[in-house]
């Protein structure tokens, strides 16, 4: 997570990148100024710097953050991802947030076609739960490069697409 994520889209795409994901809560942390009807400015500023210099664009989510507050730039067009955060933002290791799962699963009933990914705390005990949930893109870290067998990881964790 960075500050102020506006000012990086440019290097990223000159450095070759093809998506751009940025926190929600780094463009507006008063989230309190954010709906699920209409669009806020800066973030709607962020999604079209991203579009315009030729990427993807996704949108990361806090545990805390409500995930209908994406449904403006998704309805709009201007969302590929939305990446759901079930541990908070900051280091690897941490324990899975099972009740995050009903956040990826509000997104894929409303949204069929978007790419929901999964990012904290998901290794073989969890996966199924959250690829059940609708993620169809997942991050495992400390699941696969603390396992005793990364490769054995890996492939319990394509088992569950």
């Amino acid at each position: 997570m960075v500050a102020h994520p506006a000012q990086w889209v440019q290097d990223f795409a000159k450095a070759g990148a093809d998506m751009f994901t940025f926190h929600l809560e780094a463009v507006q942390p008063e989230l309190s100024q954010l709906s699920a009807s209409e669009a806020h400015p800066e973030v709607l500023k962020v999604c079209q710097a991203v579009r315009a210099a030729g990427m993807h664009c996704g949108i990361a989510l806090k545990p805390s953050t409500d995930e209908a507050l994406v449904s403006p730039y998704v309805d709009a067009g201007l969302v590929d991802m939305v990446l759901i955060l079930t541990v908070e933002p900051g280091f690897g290791g941490q324990k899975f947030m099972a009740d995050k799962v009903g956040k990826v699963q509000a997104l894929r009933t409303r949204y069929p076609h978007l790419t929901i990914e999964v990012d904290g705390g998901v290794a073989p005990s969890t996966i199924e739960a959250v690829a059940a949930a609708g993620a169809n893109a997942i991050v495992a870290g400390s699941a696969i490069f603390g396992a005793d067998d990364p490769g054995k990881a890996v492939d319990t964790a394509a088992a569950a697409r």
